[in-house]
C-alpha cells in the first residue's frame, strides 16, 4: 500500500516538474513573442510566472528537500561571526599592499 502511494506521489512530482519546465519555456517564448510590448509588462510577467513555477516546484519532494536545505544554510549563515568594518578595512589594505608589492617585483 505504501509503495503505491509513493509511486503515485513520484508520478505527481514528475507531472509538476513537467509543468514547471513548460512554464519556464512559455516565459522564454512569451518574452520573445511579445518583444514589442513594454519592458515593464514583460518583466512583471516573467517574475509572476517564475514565482508560480517556483511555488509548484516547492510542492515536490525534491523542492521540499531543497527548501529545507536553504533554511538550514540560512541558520548556519546567522551563526557566522562577521568581521567588523575596521577589521575588513585593515585586511583589505594589507591585501592591496601585498598585491602592489608583488606587482612591482
Amino acid at each position: 500500500m505504501n509503495a503505491q502511494v509513493e509511486s503515485n506521489n513520484t508520478a505527481l512530482d514528475w507531472i509538476k516538474w513537467i509543468v514547471v519546465a513548460a512554464l519556464m519555456i512559455a516565459v522564454i517564448g512569451g518574452n520573445f513573442y511579445f518583444g514589442d510590448q513594454s519592458m515593464l509588462v514583460r518583466a512583471l510577467a516573467v517574475v509572476f510566472v517564475s514565482l508560480v513555477a517556483v511555488g509548484i516546484a516547492l510542492t515536490t519532494a525534491r523542492g521540499k528537500y531543497i527548501n529545507r536545505l536553504r533554511k538550514e544554510a540560512w541558520v548556519e549563515v546567522r551563526k557566522v561571526v562577521w568581521p567588523t568594518r575596521q577589521e575588513t578595512t585593515q585586511t583589505s589594505l594589507v591585501v592591496i599592499g601585498v598585491v602592489l608589492v608583488v606587482a612591482l617585483i
